[in-house]
């Protein structure tokens, strides 16, 4: 009803069906950097990161806090996001 296991058998043949973990696919990605920057009033930057909430696209506490411009009643809020380009293709020998 038992096996005896074998000092010498590799992973693979022991466990049928299961590849072993040198053979499994890869997945690779790439991401690349996009930033979002608002310019306007306080309340229009303000009102356009609530509208981007709503919207699913960004947490409000994602934005950098309204930093003056120089420009009388002008301020800038920053978003930095990491987004994937390649849609995680997934490969058998780690190559795209």
């Amino acid at each position: 009803m038992f096996q005896e296991s074998r000092q010498d058998a590799d992973a693979s043949t022991e466990f049928a069906g299961i590849p072993s973990a040198n053979r499994l696919p890869e997945f690779q990605s790439r991401y690349d950097t996009l930033r979002h920057v608002l310019y306007g009033s306080p309340a229009a930057v303000d009102k356009t990161i609530k509208l981007l909430y709503k919207l699913n696209y960004a947490e409000p506490n994602d934005w950098s806090k309204p930093m003056p411009t120089g420009v009388p009643n002008e301020v800038m809020s920053v978003l930095t996001r990491r987004i994937r380009t390649d849609g995680g293709q997934r490969t058998e020998d780690g190559e795209r």
